[in-house]
């Protein structure tokens, strides 16, 4: 493993989309230097003034030569652009020697170049969003407390689930208020997930089909699977003493949502690729994202454990916000752990290679206790 490039103070935020928010103002108000970089120098001019950032940022018209040729040793790139951009830009980084981070999964096409970029002593840090990202925090803090009151060499059964979302804070007609592109949405609800039941490992080939109601702080929504499960419960360290019962992450949604999008399912289960495009643009202009109504993010994680010896534990994080006229829930959910992600990387905290947003529990406490002290507000409740 190569020594990490020092931090040179500059960091790139690539994309100024609705998760760009107050995290942003946070990396000016501790980074040497920050460039915006969107479509175009104004159109980036007009992102610093909407969040209050004029002359505080430096606006900058994206082109992948044009940020690689600023590029120094050292520096910052942060990608809001989608996940299947991701892999040229962090190509630019290695070969520049930069650092990476974004808020997305880790791609296979990003994986290829980790260890280039550990070679290289570049941090790659990924999944340091919402979801990703504060869930993994969550539940890294819940099974480290678990591990502490059962025993992670004692026989147990857990049940663990994960659930977020991104929701109208009044509930409209459709039960759903866009917080991401519409074509990215419906290729989620297109992709099979899989996942534990009833210690029996599952796949839904239609997510949406096997939508269930779950209550959360005496509120019921609808949930239901998305992605890969499976692999997140070696990640989290969840002891190899212990049953999985249920293993679960998730979706959320209003109450109502399965009923009323019934005409995009049946859209879906057609599976014409064109019709899906055309329908992603429909559902972009019919639901348009504004600024006069406000969105919330649930994000619930639970876990509870059963000892063969009757002894049992539960505990659970709750993160519910509304966003308000100064920024949405989402962009502040996604941004402001990403920043903090992000300046870690700028005091050369993080080692090269890849990271995610929580990769041990005493990270998950550190980054947790960080989030809760600039304001992004949670609750922890434990039974035991």
């Amino acid at each position: 493993m190569s020594d990490v490039v020092r931090a040179s103070g500059a960091v790139h935020w690539i994309g100024a989309g609705l998760s760009t928010g107050s995290g942003l103002a946070l990396l000016c108000d501790t980074a040497d230097r920050v460039r915006l970089w969107h479509r175009t120098e104004d159109r980036a001019a007009q992102a610093l003034d909407h969040l209050g950032l004029t002359g505080r940022a430096e606006p900058r018209a994206f082109d992948l030569a044009a940020l690689t040729a600023e590029l120094v040793p050292g520096d910052v790139v942060v990608s809001m652009l989608p996940a299947p951009e991701h892999a040229a830009l962090l190509a630019a980084c290695v070969g520049r020697r930069a650092h990476f981070a974004c808020s997305s999964y880790v791609s296979d096409a990003v994986l290829e170049q980790v260890p280039a970029a550990e070679k290289a002593g570049v941090v790659v840090l990924t999944e340091a969003g919402l979801d990703p990202g504060i869930d993994h925090l969550f539940a890294h803090s819940l099974v480290a407390r678990a591990r502490e009151a059962i025993g992670a060499d004692r026989a147990a059964s857990y049940s663990l689930t994960s659930y977020c979302g991104g929701v109208p804070a009044v509930p409209n007609d459709f039960r759903y208020r866009f917080s991401w592109a519409p074509a990215g949405v419906l290729g989620a609800l297109r992709s099979p997930a899989r996942y534990l039941e009833d210690g029996t490992e599952t796949v839904a080939e239609r997510p949406w089909e096997v939508t269930r109601p779950h209550v959360v702080d005496g509120e019921t929504f609808e949930v239901y699977p998305n992605r890969d499960s499976v692999p997140f419960i070696e990640q989290y360290g969840l002891p190899a003493a212990w049953r999985p019962s249920t293993f679960v992450r998730g979706t959320l949604r209003l109450e109502g949502w399965l009923r009323a999008w019934e005409p995009v399912f049946e859209e879906l289960k057609a599976g014409d690729d064109t019709r899906i495009a055309a329908l992603a643009r429909e559902l972009a202009a019919t639901y348009p994202t504004t600024e006069a109504d406000h969105d919330r993010v649930v994000l619930a994680v639970s876990l509870d454990v059963r000892g063969d010896t009757g002894r049992t534990w539960s505990g659970s994080y709750l993160l519910d916000l509304v966003g308000d006229e100064e920024e949405s829930a989402m962009a502040r959910c996604v941004s402001r752990p990403l920043s903090l992600a992000v300046r870690h990387i700028l005091g050369d905290d993080l080692p090269s290679g890849l990271n995610r947003a929580a990769e041990t529990a005493d990270r998950s406490r550190e980054w947790l206790s960080e989030l809760a002290g600039e304001g992004l507000e949670f609750t922890l409740r434990v039974d035991q």
